[in-house]
């Protein structure tokens, strides 16, 4: 008799099997080691093989008081931990929010256990305030600490606005501080005195957003408030007020502070009264999170590009969530002052969570303006009121503008009031539509200075990578630097000491260039004559190096391809012929170029892309004693730097056609030895590349099986 099937174990199982059939991550990683977790190849089942080994010995960890037993190991990093397709998608767009604190650790690491409780209680601390945190383990999580540059454990590194910066100091509570500090820029909050407290609330039009004094008796601005000024700087501008410093007394006395207790104003288009404050003796994240979410914007905003107009006027999502914008139109100048300050006092009057007022300046957004009023001569040179609602996010939206032009009188203040009652009970009122242009984005910096901006940007990062970054990533920059002096001092050094006068620099005669001609063309026929086979098999090959590695791969056209020969020292001749032979009749082809690379300098990278191959050759363990002796020689790769994905040769053995593994392996040391190009040891490794030819043929048909990464490692 058959057992009953539990229902709910048969759902989990089909669940589960339509999360890993739909994740590619997740697929992959159950077709290499029959487990769907972010363990990258640790399966559990060869964890408790180990476990049990383990406890096969009388051996107490408690004695040395490391706790490398991962399962009797702290869990409070669990919550922290990051996986690579979680820091591509999540982690680094949140990094222009909010600043990162990563660390980098491994097992059996005694580093790491020694600043284990500073970074336990600075995590902890960093959180509270707003901060990221985040913890990857080398061990499972060998690429993304490949993809931050952690070459060693314990590592730390901060991460704001996608640019990762390594510790360097002491792990103490206080440098961790520091730097998480100065991971932020330095202008998120201005200091307010007496002096220049009008000025600050006054640019309010200028910039579109509201303002925010910060009132707290700590001479510093405390870290808390940077990070939130840093987490709303495109929605609100910062101040701090020293209330204990000399110089602040009138703007005290002005608004009523406490000088006790830490107060926040926000202010909007009147300065000499907050639009909203909030006191608390204790300052929490969470307090001031909701208090700002709430005042992000001022009361009568102006659409300064398409993102703010999304916020303020988002799109019908259903009859029950209707949002309705009014929109006045207007343009500078003194004449339009007065129509816009009626439309201010009547919205500050009826502003609802459905009802949202902005406006907008004729002549920068014509586009817009033009949408609605159709270039009516009513309309010229005066304001006008639109009640829009947005449709799509394809730019159709339905509206209703005034009749008349908006003078700002009570007349048109009824008219507006008695429009909007209707719009409650009748949503059909709006019974024209439209479909609007992106607005263009006021704000944005001129092009040149935005270059001039993202140029010291390059060289800030440049400055810090020389100075605090490992030389092995600095190494393709100082070469490339070194070469490029070398080349422009030697070129000024030899014309400075080439003869002008020299007759080899003047024209030859009609004459001679006759005669000069003439003889070219006989040792030429002659050269053709005495040559009774023609020269074939030259193929250009180039190394591959981090000189030429982006302008021959990374940046590589579309549709090109580098096919790359890997090789070593020992090999390099008897690989090179082969190689010319077997891809020669592909030469004629100007989408393919062809390259080698030394085994013996870059032997890091190609196993970083074998990775990505499945089955294409088993990547050793770092602590295996056999891990440099790997031969990957005869290797071919068919690299596309465009579309990130390469093709791959696995070379093939003379043992496959009836030759011996001894064999092979003596020619190996045969070659070593250094023998000639024609010994059995040399003709064994040019067998590797025996089908090279046809596999060139399917490549150029494009049945190759093709492996993707997500970004080309740099060539140490």
């Amino acid at each position: 008799m058959r057992e009953p099937l539990d229902i709910t174990s048969v759902a989990s199982l089909t669940n589960s099997s339509l999360q890993i059939l739909s994740n590619e991550e997740k697929r992959a990683n159950f077709d290499r080691y029959g487990d769907a977790g972010e363990s990258q190849g640790y399966s559990q089942h060869q964890h408790r093989q180990f476990h049990r080994f383990h406890e096969g010995f009388y051996f107490d960890e408690s004695f040395f008081h490391f706790p490398f037993n991962s399962e009797r190991r702290d869990t409070s990093d669990e919550k922290y931990l990051l996986h690579f397709s979680h820091y591509i998608n999540e982690i680094v767009p949140d990094s222009f929010k909010k600043p990162y604190l990563i660390k980098i650790t491994s097992d059996w690491c005694f580093s790491c256990i020694h600043i284990e409780p500073v970074w336990k209680e600075v995590a902890q601390e960093l959180e509270a305030l707003g901060a990221g945190i985040g913890v990857v383990h080398a061990g499972y999580e060998r690429r993304l600490a490949h993809h931050l540059g952690a070459h060693s454990t314990p590592s730390l590194l901060g991460l704001i606005n996608g640019k990762i910066t390594f510790f360097h100091s002491a792990v103490v509570r206080e440098n961790l501080r520091q730097f998480v500090e100065n991971l932020l820029p330095g202008n998120l909050v201005e200091k307010i005195t007496d002096k220049n407290y009008i000025h600050f609330l006054s640019n309010w039009k200028k910039e579109n957003k509201p303002h925010v004094l910060l009132f707290d008796h700590m001479p510093v601005v405390p870290l808390l408030y940077k990070l939130t000024a840093f987490a709303y700087q495109d929605y609100l501008s910062f101040g701090y007020v020293y209330v204990g410093l000399r110089g602040t007394e009138e703007l005290s006395s002005q608004y009523n502070i406490n000088v006790y207790t830490p107060t926040m104003m926000i202010f909007k288009e009147h300065i000499d009264k907050p639009a909203d404050v909030v006191q608390a003796r204790d300052m929490k994240k969470q307090l001031i999170d909701d208090f700002l979410s709430q005042n992000k914007f001022l009361m009568v905003a102006r659409l300064t590009n398409q993102r703010l107009f999304q916020e303020l006027c988002p799109v019908k999502k259903s009859h029950r969530q209707r949002k309705h914008c009014v929109v006045l139109l207007t343009g500078e100048g003194e004449k339009f002052v007065e129509a816009y300050d009626a439309f201010l006092t009547f919205a500050v009057a009826n502003t609802k969570d459905t009802l949202k007022f902005v406006h907008i300046y004729n002549d920068r957004q014509p586009e817009f303006a033009d949408a609605f009023l159709m270039d009516e001569e009513k309309y010229r040179g005066k304001s006008a009121v639109v009640i829009l609602e947005r449709r799509n996010n394809a730019g159709k939206v339905a509206y209703k503008a005034l009749e008349e032009a908006w003078q700002g009188s009570k007349e048109d203040n009824f008219i507006l009031l008695d429009l909007l009652d209707q719009l409650r009970t009748d949503p059909n009122l709006l019974s024209s539509e439209t479909v609007l242009a992106d607005l263009n984005d006021e704000l944005a910096p001129m092009f040149l200075i935005r270059w001039l901006y993202s140029t010291l940007d390059y060289l800030s990062d440049c400055w810090d990578s020389l100075f605090h970054s490992n030389w092995r990533e600095m190494m393709p920059l100082l070469s490339l630097l070194f070469s490029a002096l070398f080349i422009l001092f030697g070129t000024v050094i030899v014309q400075a000491f080439s003869d002008s006068s020299d007759p080899r620099d003047s024209p030859p005669s009609e004459k001679e260039e006759t005669a000069a001609k003439t003889e070219k063309n006989d040792a030429s026929f002659s050269k053709e004559s005495n040559s009774r086979i023609p020269k074939k098999g030259f193929v250009e090959v180039t190394e591959l190096t981090d000189i030429n590695y982006n302008s021959n791969l990374v940046r590589l056209r579309p549709g090109h391809m580098n096919v790359v020969l890997i090789l070593s020292n020992s090999t390099k001749t008897a690989l090179l012929q082969k190689f010319a032979l077997e891809v020669y009749t592909f030469t004629g082809s100007s989408s393919l170029h062809f390259s080698f690379l030394s085994l013996d300098k870059h032997r890091e990278w190609l196993e970083y892309l074998l990775e990505f191959a499945q089955d294409a050759a088993p990547i050793p363990n770092q602590y295996d004693k056999h891990f440099l002796e790997r031969d990957y020689t005869g290797y071919v790769l068919a690299l596309n730097g465009h579309k990130k994905y390469f093709c791959l040769f696995k070379p093939h053995r003379s043992g496959d056609e009836g030759g011996s593994p001894e064999d092979y392996n003596s020619s190996l040391h045969a070659e070593a030895r250094g023998k000639s190009s024609c010994s059995p040891g040399s003709r064994s490794i040019k067998t590797k590349l025996h089908k090279l030819s046809f596999w060139m043929e399917r490549l150029l048909e494009g049945s190759l099986q093709r492996f993707y990464i997500p970004s080309w490692p740099a060539l140490d």
